[in-house]
């Protein structure tokens, strides 16, 4: 069974230089761990000078019967989804798609929460990095991570759940989806929502170099440092636009992304 020393081990191991981090992370496939996820985020906050996750809510979207073109939708197909809507508040539980450490942070004394009522971040020592965000830039406070030469933790989880790769992408011109979402008040627009990431495990050759990772139980934490993870995005989508994107038939995003490529 894992313990917190353990995890703090391993960390360790990483050489993070007590720099801030932004963590994505799936407790399964480590196995056994004493203490659960509080147990892992111990460990976290003892390693980084402070730290986000991501805690976006899904269930708020509504999405209209029409709307901008090109915008990675098929409208008029999500009528049950709409009347299943839930209004965004700031005590309202991550997504379990977020897995349960994001909601553990968020619920940890003293921890800050954005109010993005789609894609909210919450941290530790990190309300600096937090207070960036706007409805207009909702990743800015991985802009400010990467000012601060930070670095992405990946426990138990690959480039799929990258979310600092939608950053980069936003950084190098790639289009941005429109949202809307549910609030205690009202129905509110949401610029800047990204495309998919089930193409982001493509970037590993480009990161590989300056990636470090350590075995840990039944899995792993691999550390990337932030800039260098979004200069490698920047880069390969410069010299390929359709790079990174998903290959599934019935990806609105990035048959979108794919086919205004095309036309400009």
């Amino acid at each position: 069974m894992l313990t917190s020393e353990d995890f703090k081990s391993a960390l360790d191991s990483l050489e993070l230089g007590n720099k801030p981090a932004i963590a994505h992370a799936s407790l399964k496939p480590f196995g056994d761990i004493e203490g659960g996820p509080e147990t892992i985020l111990r460990a976290l906050l003892a390693s980084v000078s402070g730290l986000i996750m991501p805690t976006f809510t899904y269930k708020t979207m509504v999405i209209p019967e029409v709307g901008p073109p090109n915008n990675g939708l098929t409208y008029g197909r999500y009528r049950d989804l709409n009347r299943m809507a839930e209004p965004f508040h700031l005590n309202k539980p991550a997504d379990p798609l977020m897995g349960i450490l994001p909601e553990t942070l968020r619920r940890y004394p003293g921890a800050m929460r954005t109010a993005h009522p789609i894609l909210s971040f919450t941290g530790a020592n990190a309300n600096g990095m937090l207070n960036t965000q706007t409805i207009y830039n909702p990743f800015a406070p991985i802009g400010a991570l990467a000012d601060q030469d930070g670095w992405v933790l990946l426990l138990g989880v690959n480039h799929t759940v990258n979310t600092s790769m939608h950053y980069a992408e936003k950084l190098v011109g790639r289009r941005q989806f429109v949202r809307w979402a549910l609030t205690q008040k009202c129905i509110v627009e949401c610029p800047s929502f990204p495309g998919c990431s089930d193409g982001f495990e493509a970037i590993r050759p480009d990161i590989e170099h300056v990636s470090r990772r350590v075995e840990i139980g039944d899995s792993f934490i691999e550390a990337i440092p932030l800039d260098p993870l979004l200069r490698a995005v920047e880069t390969i989508i410069k010299r390929n636009s359709l790079a990174l994107l998903c290959q599934r038939d019935e990806c609105d995003r990035c048959n979108t992304i794919r086919c205004t490529s095309i036309e400009t």
